[in-house]
């Protein structure tokens, strides 16, 4: 089963809080609800197409109480996005027991999450295991070298600081980009899988041409 990022993301690549401005408010965010500014129906069939691909749900405790809290509301049978959120398995990553709030869903201790996802990763399953929002919980699995697919969809759009995916140094890579478009009002919608990055070439000066050579 591979494991997938999924997120919202200003230009400035801050995730935190893009459905509402009471959705996440630590560090006194207070820009919250940003994506709303720019969202289009071609981000509407992005989030489709991401969750055409969820197998089970890895979610932190900030962003599966915020779900939680709204998702289980929503029973309109054409909804999909809803449909697989509130059938789907949920693992959470939280230090406290999160009682019976929504169907179907797994506690994972803090202490013990990367072991978790490791051992999810090897399901036979051509499903993903989705992180949606957990900007915490991304940063430290994309720091642990575990994820096999980032998507985006990046607002144009910038805001004050808040918690981002690549706040923090994590792997070297190179993406290879399986779908890049943009929406109508301008907002990129991309999924990459990640591969080694490898230095082969340096910028250089050839018979006074601006050129490149190999390292």
């Amino acid at each position: 089963m591979k494991l997938s990022i999924n997120l919202f993301m200003t230009l400035n690549g801050v995730s935190q809080a893009p459905g509402g401005p009471d959705e996440d408010t630590r560090n006194s965010f207070n820009d919250g609800g940003w994506l709303f500014t720019v969202w289009d129906d071609s981000c509407s069939t992005a989030v489709n197409r991401w969750f055409e691909q969820c197998g089970a749900l890895f979610l932190g405790r900030t962003t599966y109480d915020v779900f939680a809290g709204y998702w289980p509301q929503v029973t309109d049978p054409q909804n999909d996005v809803a449909r697989i959120l509130n059938t789907a398995q949920k693992h959470v990553v939280t230090s406290s027991p999160v009682g019976n709030e929504w169907a179907d869903t797994t506690n994972v201790l803090d202490n013990n999450f990367l072991d978790a996802v490791t051992e999810l990763k090897t399901v036979d399953s051509a499903k993903e295991l989705q992180v949606h929002g957990s900007i915490q919980l991304a940063r430290a699995l994309h720091k642990a070298g575990l994820v096999d697919v980032y998507r985006f969809l990046i607002a144009p759009v910038t805001v004050a600081d808040g918690f981002s995916l690549f706040d923090e140094p994590g792997p070297s890579y190179r993406m290879n980009v399986q779908h890049g478009t943009v929406t109508e009002n301008g907002v990129f919608d991309v999924e990459m899988r990640p591969e080694e990055l490898q230095i082969t070439q340096t910028a250089a000066v050839q018979d006074g041409k601006d050129s490149h050579q190999e390292v």
